[in-house]
């Protein structure tokens, strides 16, 4: 996919959020979270093999931390493999990841918020 694709395709996600993310980015845009800028749909890329470059989607991203944030919805049942292997990849060239469930997200804020506060050293 092209990075010019992969942008296309990250707009679209903005749009459709499932409500575990719209709620997450309610409570996180704008710096509300601490202070700290989380952005939404983060394309990121990895450069491998003679120039060749894969590009991922990031559910949220806080660059300061240079952290990932997946909310997993049912979905994930599907691509833990995948997850799990894109987590490791991006982990090998210094990204950090937190994964919450959508039902962490809509039914256990307090826990969600203060896990991310451990993880960015809040």
């Amino acid at each position: 996919m092209t990075r010019q694709a992969i942008t296309e395709l990250a707009r679209s996600l903005r749009k459709k959020q499932s409500p575990a993310e719209q709620f997450f980015w309610e409570k996180t845009r704008n710096r509300q979270f601490y202070g700290k800028k989380i952005v939404r749909q983060r394309v990121v890329s990895y450069a491998y093999d003679l120039g060749k470059t894969q590009y991922y989607i990031l559910d949220f991203y806080c660059h300061e931390h240079v952290l990932a944030i997946e909310i997993d919805g049912s979905i994930h049942d599907q691509t833990v493999q995948y997850d799990e292997d894109r987590q490791a990849l991006l982990e090998s060239v210094g990204y950090r990841f937190i994964r919450f469930s959508n039902e962490e997200v809509l039914e256990d804020w307090e826990n969600v918020e203060s896990a991310l506060k451990e993880r960015m050293g809040i």
